[in-house]
């Protein structure tokens, strides 16, 4: 069980950023969702009633700041920060426009860094508090036609440890969770995509996506919430600056 008592979700309101929030909220934390879908937001917090949801923009510093701000300010400080908000697009690197460059850099690497920035002075006072990143086995390998989130989950990464060696004094934890394909709306766009460009059923599509697991089967987004709920247990205490693999051994 974790000794914390509240938790940011960044892009909670589906996917891995909810299974992340039901996992903590169950385990007796307060969470704070945020995303820039208010429905999809009160849809997960209707779920639980520890679940808060804030409607944010992670790309925005003043929009963090206020989440911030206004979280704390109900349900006191942030022991736990989940930078889990990201999205990606699919085309040769050649076809990449310097506005989808900007775009997957600003979504998936400084808003994770804008995530976690407002929470770090107050955790490193405190001498306790957890940091995780929601990465991908794209911040550990690469992978074709999506140079831009490759690129970004590698600074996912970088930052992570970054974090990690400033902090190894402190009591803060800074660490990296780095799923594989995960069964979430992410990848039935990421379906869609490879149907529409290469005339393949959804069945062939789905079937190379999962093949890339040794495991041949997709992530589900509960494994990833399990793998963050134990990052913030006691029992963790000691893991800083890592990198886990949920991968069913794509990547070690």
């Amino acid at each position: 069980m974790t000794p914390f008592r509240h938790a940011l979700v960044t892009g909670g309101g589906s996917g891995v950023g909810r299974a992340i929030a039901l996992a903590l909220a169950n385990d007796g934390v307060d969470v704070t969702i945020c995303g820039r879908r208010e429905a999809q937001l009160e849809a997960v917090a209707a779920e639980s009633e520890r679940i808060h949801g804030i409607a944010a923009d992670v790309t925005d510093e003043a929009s963090m700041q206020a989440l911030h701000a206004k979280a704390e300010a109900t349900r006191g400080p942030f022991d736990i920060v989940v930078a889990n908000a990201g999205m990606a697009s699919s085309a040769p690197a050649q076809k990449v426009s310097l506005a989808d460059w900007q775009q997957t850099l600003a979504v998936n690497l400084t808003g994770a860094f804008l995530t976690v920035k407002p929470a770090l002075g107050a955790m490193a006072k405190r001498k306790q508090g957890r940091i995780i990143f929601v990465a991908s086995t794209a911040g550990l390998k690469g992978y074709g036609y999506v140079a831009p989130y490759v690129a970004a989950k590698h600074g996912v990464v970088g930052l992570m440890r970054a974090l990690a060696a400033e902090n190894t004094k402190t009591g803060v934890t800074v660490n990296a969770v780095c799923p594989g394909f995960v069964e979430t709306d992410m990848l039935e766009e990421s379906v869609r995509r490879i149907v529409e460009k290469t005339g393949r059923s959804v069945e062939d599509a789905r079937k190379s996506l999962a093949a890339t697991n040794p495991q041949n089967r997709f992530i589900q987004p509960d494994e990833v919430a399990a793998a963050v709920l134990w990052l913030c247990s006691d029992a963790a205490r000691s893991i800083t600056g890592q990198t886990i693999s949920v991968s069913g051994g794509e990547t070690w």
